[in-house]
């Protein structure tokens, strides 16, 4: 699309996406940081900022996933990537089922209810779906 792979790198330590590598990709990054922040002031009403606003940040995500798409990574690039990432999954999971149980725990004691926050159990359900298509895609594949 816009970027070129070229101009940034993987972030690999402060988590998901890119980092500018050379100047092209730090006036890449200005550049769409100012139209992301100058929507906001544009002589319209709010409803149209935000509009302008969700345009070009979704410019910004489907060219940042484009770009991303296109980096050449070499095999162990790749495991350490699936790594880090399988790693970072289950820390979210730990997370998440914790809050739960937080949620379950601190409304049954001081409300006498069980109620626990939808999203984060669609997000459990979601990812667990997720892993059980891949799973099912990979065994058949091979």
């Amino acid at each position: 699309m816009i970027g070129k792979p070229e101009w940034f790198t993987r972030r690999k330590w402060a988590g998901w996406g890119l980092f500018p590598a050379t100047w092209q990709g730090w006036v890449y990054m200005v550049i769409l940081l100012t139209a992301i922040f100058g929507t906001q002031f544009i002589p319209a009403d709010e409803k149209t900022r935000m509009i302008a606003l969700g345009i070009v940040a979704a410019i910004l995500i489907l060219d940042t996933i484009d770009i991303m798409m296109r980096m050449k990574k070499d095999e162990r690039e790749t495991m350490h990537e699936a790594i880090a990432e399988r790693n970072a999954l289950w820390v979210i999971i730990f997370v998440l089922v914790a809050g739960v149980a937080y949620q379950a725990a601190r409304n049954v004691v001081l409300y006498g209810n069980f109620t626990i926050d939808p999203v984060i159990l669609i997000a459990l359900f979601a990812g667990l779906i997720a892993k059980a298509a891949t799973n099912i895609y990979l065994d058949k594949k091979n």
